[in-house]
């Protein structure tokens, strides 16, 4: 299966470049080669490092056949294996907003090819969005700030550079809506789609080519189904 993202490159945002810039188009994603991991989310949940306030209310585990993070503050719960070279990472996301007390229609959150360069434990935080800024990764939040914005960020060198953002309504969430999130790393392009809809695509110059993929929100109830990451070819 050939995978392409063909819609328009992301705009560079003004406040973090000289001018307004577009961003190197990464058409070709390769082809979905073998399957390296898959997680449907029943039984126990293990193979994952959760970082969050462990307190009376916050929970993260299976449940109905889906991973649930139901928290009042910062989580990230990462896939406990290193990922290389050229992969896709595929699954399931919904944002639960039922009258619950965690439930906010916010931070849809995604690190990946994360690593520490001054640890190589990277399993060391407590969940606050701020304990991650020293780690080189890729990051979207969908639907941030209370469902305002969704951003394209790399992280390194101590700095969070805003590479693209969207602020109309069909880049930002709807509730109790399951979405189909593709995240690539082919060749030195990164790029996520979802429900087939390509949001952001990135020529990094320094590519991020190994590390960690985790989950990521702030205050909110979400369910996760379907995990699957393939090599590319």
């Amino acid at each position: 299966m050939q995978i392409r993202f063909l819609a328009a490159a992301t705009v560079l945002v003004g406040a973090v470049t000289s001018a307004q810039a577009v961003l190197p188009v990464c058409s070709d994603w390769g082809q979905r080669g073998a399957l390296l991991f898959q997680d449907d989310f029943r039984g126990p949940l293990k193979g994952y490092v959760a970082e969050y306030a462990k307190k009376p209310g916050n929970v993260v585990e299976n449940r109905d056949g889906r991973l649930l993070i139901d928290v009042d503050g910062g989580a990230t719960v990462w896939l406990d294996r290193v990922l290389s070279g050229d992969v896709l990472i595929t699954y399931t996301r919904r944002v639960v907003v039922e009258g619950g007390k965690n439930d906010r229609l916010s931070d849809f959150n995604h690190f990946w090819m994360a690593s520490d360069p001054k640890n190589p434990k990277l399993f060391t935080r407590s969940g606050k969005f701020e304990d991650y800024d020293d780690l080189d990764l890729y990051y979207v939040g969908v639907g941030g700030n209370t469902n305002t914005t969704t951003r394209l960020r790399r992280y390194g060198d101590g700095q969070r550079v805003l590479l693209g953002e969207r602020l109309d309504k069909a880049h930002l969430l709807a509730p109790n809506r399951d979405y189909q999130v593709e995240i690539a790393v082919y060749k030195g392009c990164t790029g996520m789609r979802i429900d087939g809809q390509q949001y952001f695509s990135y020529r990094d110059p320094r590519p991020l080519t190994s590390g960690y993929f985790g989950f990521r929100t702030t205050w909110s109830r979400q369910t996760i189904d379907n995990l699957k990451i393939y090599q590319l070819k």
